[in-house]
């Protein structure tokens, strides 16, 4: 399955950039593409999330579980339901040089392989620039309260 990976250095306490990737409903405020997020359920460790993104003009929604990992800054993510066959992956959050290392993995399968065929390395682009708005989107918000 296609899967892409992102990092990007933030100036801001690991911690801090952390808590606010867990404040998935604040998305919409910083990253572009996102429409909208709400929480479904909230436990302890774990949320469910509905998600509605724009990706060129295209809408895609889906549910997923969210399991946050507080002792090593880390959040895992997998799709329960929606517009993709597969999409998952996690973000990772480590201290460097007083500074944050996040490390934005995503696994994904579209599930419709005529149009992996046709189109693939195109999708592959988006999914790669969605993520880096994210990270950059992340990063702005960190740094501007700096």
């Amino acid at each position: 399955m296609p899967q892409v990976e992102r990092k990007i250095v933030i100036d801001g306490d690991p911690e801090k950039v952390y808590e606010l990737a867990k404040d998935m409903e604040n998305y919409p405020n910083f990253m572009p593409d996102v429409e909208s997020v709400k929480v479904v359920s909230r436990e302890a460790n774990t949320t469910v999330t509905e998600w509605v993104t724009n990706v060129d003009g295209t809408p895609f929604l889906w549910t997923e579980k969210d399991n946050f990992d507080d002792s090593k800054l880390r959040i895992d993510y997998a799709l329960i339901e929606g517009d993709l066959e597969k999409f998952e992956g996690s973000w990772s959050f480590e201290g460097v040089d007083g500074k944050t290392q996040v490390v934005l993995l995503v696994d994904y399968d579209f599930g419709l392989p005529e149009l992996t065929d046709l189109i693939g390395p195109t999708l592959h682009e988006k999914v790669g620039e969605n993520s880096e708005m994210m990270l950059a989107g992340m990063k702005r918000l960190v740094e501007e309260k700096s």
